[in-house]
């Protein structure tokens, strides 16, 4: 537990109530559609395994399937989960930030929780709405959600967005389905496949939070600006020309240089998860093409001023980028050296892509399989 004076510095239980209670309802469904839908995301999960080991080639075929969890989840249960994973991610952060504020007193300490607490519980109340599912990388050991292990990860659907979406494109709900767990089984056989890359996922994470040389309370205000838009309090930022993400703000030279290293990896996972599902569709969602070109423009189209917003001050625009460009870069080395060539790059860090090589993918197939050819 971190805290000043006694008091944590985030009131994560006040986070989850307050996340929980401004969450927006989901799609109207009777109790006997809110089970079929579970039912049947579990069972396209299952599902999705065998597609999604057969197309990426990442394992041998007899290699046992990682038990980890699929968890179908309401809004509300996703929020919770989210919770949990950033006490883990921010712990060095706040710790670090607890050293430099020292002991300044009780009271100060438990408004300042409360106060970010809140906050927290804000922003992740207007995310739990947008994401239809999530491997959840770092996934820490929970009673509240079931299934989770120390080290492990488990997947999350998030059955009321799933609903959600696929009535608002107008799309079969059963191809809907399967087309999004295809996407997120990729993520969790992306890192039960590759033994080293959670460990290095996290190193990154934690090195950037631990590079951060900003205050608290300048930490606290950027979450304070995030939470504002969110309420609409300062509607003269909707339109500010250069607004900088969260992510932005918090950068040393040192965290710039780490960031650009997450940020391409980031591209590669989504890209990759995004190319599969492609790939994988053709032969077991009937409507993929349908699905991808109403996908694709909801994507594009964003929602209102304030969302917009939201969307930049969280730095999910960047998001969104990642997918496209990810994506480019896998189908371009996979049609210059095909599906195994492109496979080494799970083999260590090292033949992990750069920033720049994500935006030119033969740069990363001359270095890396050109060294793989040179004799010794």
């Amino acid at each position: 537990m971190t805290s000043i004076g006694g008091a944590e510095m985030v009131d994560w239980n006040l986070a989850v109530s307050t996340a929980t209670r401004l969450v927006r309802p989901g799609p109207e469904v009777t109790r006997d559609e809110a089970r079929a839908v579970v039912a049947e995301l579990r069972r396209h999960a299952k599902a999705a395994e065998a597609h999604v080991r057969g197309f990426v080639r990442m394992m041998p075929e007899d290699a046992p399937v990682e038990d980890t969890p699929v968890l179908v989840v309401d809004r509300a249960g996703w929020a919770k989960a989210n919770v949990a994973g950033f006490r883990e991610l921010l712990k060095p952060l706040l710790d670090k930030m607890q050293e430099r504020r020292g002991s300044t007193g009780g009271v100060l300490g438990t408004v300042g929780g409360k106060v970010t607490g809140v906050e927290l519980g804000m922003l992740l109340s207007f995310l739990a709405s947008r994401v239809l599912g999530q491997y959840e990388t770092f996934a820490p050991v929970s009673r509240d959600l079931p299934g989770s292990a120390a080290g492990g990860g488990r997947l999350l659907l998030v059955a009321p967005n799933i609903v959600h979406v696929e009535r608002e494109l107008d799309v079969a709900p059963h191809d809907f389905r399967l087309w999004v767990c295809l996407h997120e089984e990729t993520h969790r056989t992306q890192f039960t496949a590759v033994p080293w890359l959670r460990d290095h996922l996290e190193g990154e994470i934690q090195a950037f939070l631990g590079a951060t040389e900003m205050d608290p309370s300048t930490v606290l205000e950027r979450l304070r600006e995030a939470a504002q838009a969110f309420a609409g309090a300062r509607p003269e930022d909707e339109a500010a020309d250069g607004s900088r993400s969260l992510v932005e703000v918090v950068q040393t030279p040192e965290q710039r240089e780490i960031l650009g290293r997450l940020t391409a990896v980031m591209s590669l996972l989504e890209g990759h998860a995004d190319f599969v599902m492609d790939g994988v569709g053709p032969e077991v969602v009937p409507s993929v093409a349908e699905i991808r070109e109403k996908f694709q423009k909801r994507r594009a189209s964003g929602a209102g001023r304030l969302d917009a917003a939201l969307r930049r001050l969280l730095g999910l625009d960047a998001k969104l980028r990642q997918y496209r460009d990810g994506e480019r870069f896998v189908s371009a080395v996979v049609n210059q050296v095909g599906m195994d060539g492109f496979n080494r790059v799970w083999t260590s860090p090292n033949t992990l892509p750069t920033k720049a090589e994500i935006a030119s993918p033969s740069d990363w197939v001359q270095r890396v399989h050109r060294k793989a050819s040179e004799p010794e």
